[in-house]
């Protein structure tokens, strides 16, 4: 008699409509935890079912289906799913991460010097809207610390998943003590040291929780900035060139989201990721006082999504077609990377619904993509 196939077994699972381990479990463990302690206990417990070679039992199960793979920004993507950047801020769980089926992984936001970011508490979910505020303020260990840990991050990558591996995607950002106009040496200077361990680079300059970033979005300030790490990855990385990407803010007027695309093509910038949090908070459930009592912060989650899908459509008109449109924000499901894909990304990037879905989220969107890729 002829086993069935472990990996069509769990694969069933995962398209599976049942009730799903994780969502009570949350409840249970999480929901009355700090949620940063909470983001620390979780993504320890990744990392330890890495270091145990427990996650390795499920990687070809997790593993997007080999038709799912697209070349994006000249690099091969074995899903177009990816995990946003601030789930891993220093590059201690990269590899982890990539265990559990996520196409791309954009480790940061790092900058230059190290800094412990806003004083906390500094992250607040908002579970009846799935969304979270946050205030870290780019806490990280700095560039001259990461940069080894890439290093060996890419080399474990390659040796795990041969050619087509998870693409690592580097975030980085502005010192907070640097003043606005030491902006472009800092960003340069963060080039310098990652660029020769990243597929590709994002620049950041719309994250809310840095005083006086979203400035840097003004395309005068902008410019120069992207030039500066353009001209730093080619010096650092000669044999190859490193794609580069800005990250840009949904607050941003639609004219000045068409700016920033007549921006790209002009420059020749490889792509724009869209977008980050925002400072709004429209439409929420969570009762108003309760939210006024978090305090400032960027808003991620679902609240987003109608937003993000806007300044997408948006710059996928004014892009040229060279230039990748990666989108983020209020992505949950397969559903919601496919309406992104069709409204013209390149790829798909989410973040909050991990907190929400768990460590199996990855899968089962990459199940629902094959799914919904055979039904077409």
């Amino acid at each position: 008699m002829q086993l069935p196939d472990p990996r069509s077994r769990v694969q069933s699972v995962l398209r599976s409509s049942a009730p799903r381990i994780y969502p009570p479990f949350f409840r249970a463990v999480f929901a009355g935890m700090d949620p940063e302690r909470a983001h620390h206990v979780g993504f320890a417990g990744i990392r330890a079912a890495e270091a145990s070679g427990a996650s390795r039992v499920l990687r070809s199960t997790m593993a997007p289906d080999l038709g799912l793979a697209r070349t994006v920004m000249g690099l091969r993507f074995p899903s177009p799913f990816g995990l946003a950047a601030g789930f891993d801020k220093t590059g201690v769980g990269t590899t982890a991460l990539a265990e559990l089926g996520f196409g791309h992984i954009e480790v940061g936001t790092i900058t230059a010097q190290a800094q412990p970011g806003n004083p906390a508490p500094r992250l607040f979910r908002l579970p009846e809207d799935r969304a979270l505020i946050n205030r870290m303020g780019f806490n990280n260990d700095g560039a001259a610390a990461v940069a080894p840990r890439l290093a060996a991050t890419r080399r474990t990558l390659e040796e795990r998943f041969g050619a087509v591996r998870p693409v690592l995607g580097v975030n980085i950002g502005k010192t907070k003590v640097v003043p606005l106009d030491g902006a472009v040496e800092d960003y340069r200077a963060s080039a310098r040291l990652l660029a020769p361990h990243a597929d590709y680079l994002t620049v950041n300059v719309s994250s809310p929780n840095t005083p006086g970033l979203r400035q840097l979005q003004e395309i005068s300030s902008l410019e120069p900035i992207l030039a500066a790490v353009r001209a730093e990855a080619d010096r650092a990385v000669p044999d190859r060139r490193v794609p580069l990407t800005v990250k840009i803010a949904p607050d941003l007027t639609d004219e000045d989201v068409r700016a920033v695309a007549e921006l790209a093509g002009r420059i020749g910038l490889d792509g724009v990721i869209a977008t980050n949090t925002t400072i709004g908070r429209e439409g929420l459930t969570t009762p108003a006082s309760e939210v006024e009592a978090m305090g400032a912060g960027g808003l991620s989650g679902a609240p987003l999504a109608a937003r993000s899908l806007e300044v997408l459509r948006t710059l996928r008109a004014a892009l040229p077609a060279g230039v990748a449109l990666i989108a983020v924000g209020g992505v949950t499901d397969a559903d919601d990377v496919l309406q992104r894909l069709d409204a013209g990304a390149d790829l798909v990037q989410g973040y909050t619904a991990f907190l929400y879905e768990g460590p199996f989220w990855a899968g089962r969107i990459n199940a629902g993509l094959d799914a919904a890729q055979r039904a077409r």
